[in-house]
């Protein structure tokens, strides 16, 4: 039989070597008590257009990580706590206001004045740089035992906030972002956004009251016949379906996922779901690292160093001394404070949306998008740092008794 062309196995080999590649630098992450997204991040770089060697599709790989960000809101909506929330609203919501603003007025006072950017290009940059990562957060929390304390309820409080400012930000951006230079029809704009916002507002209701009832229904219904492969198939069917719905409609994925998310929560086989997704969302959220890894030019690093200093010490330094700040005014404790202030030091996956955003719309330049991506990449790779640092602050947790410890079992 012929060998297939190199059509043919584009796909199969853009998920071997991203696939590969990022279990092999993920490990070494993880060997250097690194997050493995910087594994991930770095298979990118490797077999991205800017490096030697193997070249991954970069067409293909960024749709596959379509399906990552769709599966990442999905899991976010179905983790999404109302009344976690409700309890740390107090400090949480104001707090994660307050220092999206403050962070994203630092990134546009550096962006406008010292990198030459239009204001909006910079008060992007600047909004990129303000929400930090889930994932890393969540897993910096359960590497220290604090996930289900008052710690990790306000910094997860704290952070579904910014998600939730982040999906009506995907909804809402492009009819708002506008290249330098271009007109603006300040009524044409205004009637697309309140015409877009009634369209979101029933959409909304609609997934929470019909599609609160069906859903469930459905996923009973698909639970009766005993078959784990049809109950993981219809969990994904449901996310995706109801992400494309929310895309056709409001050109966002991250909406409609969320919501699916959220519904399934409510739901008695909600944890079910959440279950089955597991596996499918960390595949497809490490093809999505990967492909932001290609879409990174390392040169950046060496072609202006200053700049990639600049956004970093927005994001670790500026970040956490407004985090401090706020909790401060909150009179929260030292140790909550430093442990919130350290947890917001990173960027992550909202932040590569954001700036894949700006790049598709024609408001950020290339440069500047890559200026993201490294501070993404450093301060995720610097966040433990950050952490043993404030612990010699003094907000190192106390130890877990031996007995609570994990068995090697409960850690698969």
């Amino acid at each position: 039989m012929p060998p297939a062309d190199g059509h043919a196995t584009t796909l199969i080999s853009t998920l071997v070597g991203g696939f590969v590649l990022a279990f092999v630098l993920g490990m070494i992450a993880n060997r250097l008590r690194l997050s493995p997204l910087v594994g991930y991040l770095l298979a990118g770089v490797v077999v991205g257009p800017y490096t030697g060697g193997f070249v991954a599709d970069t067409e293909l790989a960024p749709q596959l990580a379509e399906i990552g960000v769709i599966l990442l809101m999905f899991g976010v909506g179905l983790h999404f706590s109302p009344k976690d929330l409700m309890q740390v609203r107090k400090v949480a919501v104001p707090g994660a206001l307050v220092q999206i603003g403050a962070a994203t007025g630092m990134g546009w006072l550096l962006g406008r004045f010292a990198l030459g950017m239009s204001d909006v290009e910079a008060l992007l940059m600047g909004f990129a740089l303000s929400v930090a990562s889930t994932v890393v957060l969540m897993r910096a929390l359960e590497e220290r035992k604090q996930n289900k304390g008052e710690v990790g309820r306000i910094a997860v409080g704290w952070l579904i906030v910014e998600d939730l400012v982040i999906v009506i930000a995907l909804v809402m951006l492009p009819m708002v972002l506008t290249k330098a230079g271009e007109v603006v029809d300040g009524q044409q704009v205004a009637i697309s956004i309140g015409w877009t916002l009634l369209k979101v507002a029933a959409f909304v209701c609609g997934m929470l009251v019909v599609g609160g009832k069906v859903l469930p229904w459905l996923l009973i219904r698909i639970a009766h016949t005993r078959s784990r492969e049809l109950f993981t198939l219809g969990v994904l069917a449901i996310a995706l379906g109801i992400a494309w719905i929310a895309f056709y409609l409001f050109h966002s994925f991250a909406l409609g996922a969320f919501l699916a998310g959220l519904v399934l929560n409510s739901s008695p086989l909600g944890h079910n779901a959440a279950e089955r997704s597991l596996p499918l969302r960390d595949a497809f959220a490490v093809l999505f690292f990967v492909s932001v890894g290609m879409l990174f030019d390392p040169t950046i690093l060496v072609r202006q160093p200053l700049a990639v200093l600049g956004v970093l010490g927005i994001v670790i330094i500026g970040k956490s001394v407004a985090a401090l700040a706020i909790t401060g005014m909150f009179k929260l404790d030292k140790a909550t404070g430093l442990t919130v202030a350290a947890s917001l030091a990173q960027i992550g996956e909202f932040s590569f949306i954001l700036a894949a955003l700006g790049v598709t719309e024609g408001v950020l330049s290339r440069e500047t998008h890559d200026l993201i991506l490294a501070a993404a990449l450093l301060s995720i790779s610097l966040n433990p740092f950050v952490f043993a640092l404030i612990d010699r602050m003094g907000a190192k947790p106390k130890a877990v008794p031996v007995a609570e410890r994990p068995k090697v079992t409960d850690l698969i």
